[in-house]
């Protein structure tokens, strides 16, 4: 299943469907913790290798997930964002609208 393209409209709408999606992939937990992924020490385990790997993957999948999910014209504007939860917040704070709308 692809996650739903953002184009600007109805966007309380696809803030669900993407966080459903992103909860699905398993890849929601990188966007409200917005964890950084520290330097491996020296002389890891396999155990800290794995982790390591699987968290820095998990970050850019949700940031991948994103950009797949917004159109080209919003996409220029957040090309440079870092991480997936400061994109999402600014979309949010973007599109999402005043509070009498808020409020519907």
């Amino acid at each position: 299943m692809a996650p739903p393209v953002f184009n600007g409209d109805n966007y309380q709408i696809w803030a669900v469907r993407m966080e459903t999606y992103l909860d699905d992939m398993d890849m929601w937990e990188v966007v409200e913790e917005d964890y950084e992924v520290p330097p491996l020490p020296n002389n890891p385990t396999m155990s800290q290798i794995k982790n390591h790997k699987d968290r820095k993957t998990r970050k850019s999948k949700a940031k991948a997930c994103l950009f797949s999910a917004i159109s080209s014209s919003i996409f220029t504007r957040i090309m440079s964002l870092k991480s997936a939860k400061v994109i999402l917040d600014y979309l949010k704070a973007e599109y999402e609208g005043d509070e009498r709308i808020r409020g519907m």
